[in-house]
């Protein structure tokens, strides 16, 4: 099993090439929902890493594989210019899947 990585730039996409993460680089929310049609096709792929721009292109596709389906998890991931908010991240992933407000 691998991880796959779905960047909004250059730089974190050249940093997990590096950490042997391969991935692409999208700035649309077609080329998110591509990138993720593709990584779920491969049966390879068990882990999708995702900016937090990226993710934010195509929230509802987002949540709807991690609440739907067992493959891939996805991950989100700050970015240089994230914020690394992730305690947000999980509060609100809580709130929206079972409907607790932490």
């Amino acid at each position: 099993m691998k991880f796959f990585l779905i960047s909004d730039n250059i730089d974190t996409q050249m940093g997990m090439r590096i950490a042997g993460v391969e991935g692409v680089v999208a700035h649309t929310k077609d080329e998110v929902n591509e990138a993720l049609d593709s990584a779920a096709a491969d049966e390879n792929v068990a882990v999708v890493l995702m900016t937090q721009k990226t993710a934010a292109l195509c929230p509802e596709r987002v949540y709807d594989i991690k609440l739907n389906q067992h493959r891939p998890l996805i991950v989100e991931i700050p970015d240089r210019h994230g914020s690394g908010g992730i305690t947000d991240a999980i509060s609100r992933y809580v709130e929206e899947a079972i409907g607790v407000k932490l």
